[in-house]
């Protein structure tokens, strides 16, 4: 099983990012898949999460009207499109996934069995 995130980078408060989660050794059409972060001195958090069987997506209130979760199971990927960025979303970004839950709102709120190596996120002000 692998997840290899790309897309992360340095862009202004207000600019928008899409990252890309490329899945290996699992198909996207049970388990649920999502994004975390993690900011310098702070915990891991969810930012999106995903049903893959059925599409329904969970967001914290932090994120919601501004990040997008969304598959392309033909591509066996996961993106986050992320509007309206802020300083404080400056973070590094995870692609994780449960492969024993298909719930998004499970996983958003419990720590995923699988990782990917991260992609750094930096928004300026």
């Amino acid at each position: 099983v692998q997840l290899q995130a790309s897309g992360g980078g340095l862009v202004q408060a207000g600019g928008s990012l899409r990252l890309s989660c490329a899945v290996s050794g699992f198909t996207l059409d049970r388990p649920a898949i999502g994004w975390f972060r993690e900011a310098p001195g702070k915990e891991r958090e969810a930012v999106a999460c995903l049903s893959t069987n059925n599409d329904i997506w969970y967001y914290p209130d932090f994120v919601k009207g501004r990040f997008t979760i969304s598959s392309d199971k033909s591509k066996n990927s996961v993106y986050l499109q992320m509007d309206n960025l802020r300083p404080e979303d400056t973070a590094v970004y995870y692609c994780a996934a449960d492969l024993g839950h298909s719930s998004s709102y499970y996983l958003c709120h419990s720590r995923p069995s699988e990782w990917g190596h991260g992609t750094q996120v930096t928004v300026s002000s």
